[in-house]
């Protein structure tokens, strides 16, 4: 039965008691981080993500005195890994707001339950698996802060519930930074999460009903300079990939701490981003923004957003925590923001971060947040949330992600009664009306995206996406080598998915399945192309092609000799830096140009 941890003995207290110790502390203290992973709206930490909670939780072992601190992740002990020997496991594990997943998963309490008697030494579990049923058998239970219970514990404290100190925060995160280089995805498509701040501005008014982060307290601020020494610290250790995540609002980074909506701090964020981009990161990508702070303080945002704009990788989002367009739910949930302030933030974040980067996507754009089952909740709740959506729509603005949700009672019951078949037509006619006109904006045809790393194949379909937050899922109709990158056109859209090709398309090569997915093909006409390669050229193609402008649109991304193509562009022919030490890699970086093949 796990400890009561207000009156908990320490993990030095419990050593000593081991039946194996004597009367001292062991010899040497090993402790063994399980990562079964955590998918929190304050943290990231499913693959291709490590979440900083780990890395603080292994900082603290090492900042106590452990000799070796060994890390292992759930899928790591599902190809077959071995636990640990240790004097103290420690588990994080367990997702707040369920997700989906493409390659990986959080681990389930059936695997919980499975792997808790193989755990050596004192056990702890943290994450919101510590809520779990099988959480119970474990010594202790953590639910604040895990980092700062173990660090308890292991000199000499009782183990109690409290939040790290600013400075047990930022000293932690730099000695537990170096546990990256052992996680699978190390180094590439590894993204690692850092923090900012904890805490809400809101804190003071009890914030949104729903969310745990005003439970925090007020806002407690890195500053820039020590987010930038742990980011050099991940940079210097091979990491390619940060997400600077955990916060409310990035807009709000450096600002009043007791300010309710509070006037944005620009020197701060610049400060910040203009550091981590001049550390050569491939992708530095954020999250979370308060729409009534922009719409409030406009020209502070402005320049805000912009400086994200430009320091960040394109593909980069700043979700904006509407959860409801109706004024009824706004009020009686004491949400942050009213669906004009909403739209005002739309519009800003849409004429900064419209413009396209160079891996394809647009630099900066919003997502939206909508939760159902919130106090107040009607049938004109839906019908408001979807006026709101159309609007955007007819306005012509860019969404990148809409993530509809009920509400979990993390932090409360709510009143409400979700009418399920009314969410599940909600879910469906937002799918179907405006995400699929969302992403014909975001990613029209004829698009390419760079650098999308394959992950899964599934059966003769080839899932990728490319490294950040939220990144688009692009199917190929065939198959490619798991782990490597491809550049990839759009072809055509789902409803939160896209289909594409590899780019440039090697049509003397391809598989049949492949050439079936051309624009204008099918597989009549892919049949007669196999029958009749190789083509020489555009001429030589329309002997198998009689529909002239289906040549001409094929022309502008198909390849008939690929050696033709890297005589004129030979500096598009390369292995990219960001996928140095993963052997098995392989990536032809060959873009093309118009007037090759015109």
């Amino acid at each position: 039965m796990a400890e009561d941890v207000s009156a908990a003995p320490s993990v030095s207290t419990y050593l000593l008691n081991l039946p194996s110790q004597s009367s001292r502390m062991p010899d040497e203290i090993t402790v063994a981080l399980i990562d079964g992973y955590i998918d929190d709206p304050a943290a990231l930490g499913v693959p291709p993500y490590i979440s900083p909670m780990i890395r603080a939780i292994a900082g603290a072992a090492v900042d106590a005195g452990a000799d070796r601190v060994e890390y292992v992740t759930i899928d790591m002990i599902r190809d077959g890994a071995r636990i640990p020997d240790a004097s103290v496991t420690a588990v994080l594990s367990g997702n707040t707001v369920p997700g989906k997943y493409l390659r990986s998963m959080p681990m389930s309490m059936k695997e919980l339950d499975a792997l808790f008697p193989k755990l050596k030494g004192w056990r702890m579990i943290g994450g919101s698996a510590a809520d779990s049923d099988v959480a119970q058998k474990f010594d202790f239970i953590i639910k604040r802060d895990m980092a700062a219970s173990l660090y308890d514990g292991m000199t000499g404290k009782e183990v109690g519930e409290r939040l790290r100190t600013l400075e047990e925060w930022n000293r932690w995160m730099l000695l537990g930074a170096d546990i990256v280089t052992r996680h699978q995805d190390f180094p590439q498509p590894l993204v690692a999460e850092i923090e900012s701040y904890r805490g809400c501005h809101r804190y003071a008014s009890g914030g949104c009903s729903y969310c745990i982060e005003p439970m925090k307290g007020r806002p407690l601020m890195r500053a820039p300079q020590d987010i930038l020494a742990e980011a050099r610290k991940l940079r210097d250790l091979g990491v390619r990939n940060i997400r600077i995540g955990g916060q409310t609002c990035i807009v709000s980074y450096g600002s009043d701490p007791d300010s309710a909506v509070p006037r944005p701090n620009p020197a701060a964020v610049r400060e910040l981003f203009e550091g981590l981009r001049d550390m050569g990161f491939d992708t530095i990508h954020t999250d979370n923004a308060n729409a009534a702070v922009i719409a409030t303080y406009p020209e502070e945002s402005r320049e805000v957003l912009q400086i994200i704009a430009d320091c960040c990788t394109d593909g980069n989002i700043v979700a904006l925590g509407m959860e409801s367009a109706d004024p009824i739910v706004v009020r009686e949930n004491n949400l942050n923001s009213t669906s004009e302030q909403v739209m005002a933030a739309v519009r800003m974040i849409n004429e900064i971060g419209a413009e396209r980067g160079p891996r394809g996507m647009p630099k900066l754009l919003p997502g939206i947040n909508i939760i159902a089952g919130l106090d107040g909740e009607t049938s004109l709740t839906y019908k408001l949330d979807m006026e709101l959506l159309e609007q955007m729509c007819q306005e012509g603005l860019m969404i990148r992600r809409i993530n509809i949700r009920q509400v979990l009672p993390v932090r409360r019951e709510f009143k409400v009664r979700v009418d399920q078949r009314r969410f599940k037509k909600f879910k469906e006619d937002v799918r179907e009306t405006v995400d699929r006109t969302m992403l014909e904006r975001v990613v029209p045809f004829g698009i390419v995206l760079k650098d999308v790393y394959m992950e899964l194949n599934d059966g003769n379909v080839t899932f990728g996406r490319q490294i950040g937050s939220y990144p688009l899922l692009v199917g190929i109709p065939y198959r490619l080598e798991v782990g490597t990158a491809h550049d990839v056109m759009v072809t055509d859209w789902g409803y939160r998915s896209i289909t594409g090709i590899t780019y440039p398309f090697r049509i003397n090569e391809m598989p049949m399945s492949a050439l079936e997915a051309l624009p204008g093909i099918g597989k009549k006409r892919a049949t007669k192309l196999v029958l009749e390669r190789p083509f020489s050229g555009p001429e030589d193609l329309s002997r198998a092609i009689d529909d002239p402008k289906v040549v001409e649109s094929l022309t502008r991304f198909v390849v008939f000799r690929i050696i033709d193509f890297v005589e004129i562009h030979p500096e598009l022919v390369h292995l990219p830096s960001r996928f140095h030490g993963r052997p098995h890699f392989t990536h032809l970086r060959a873009r093309l140009v118009g007037e090759a093949f015109a």
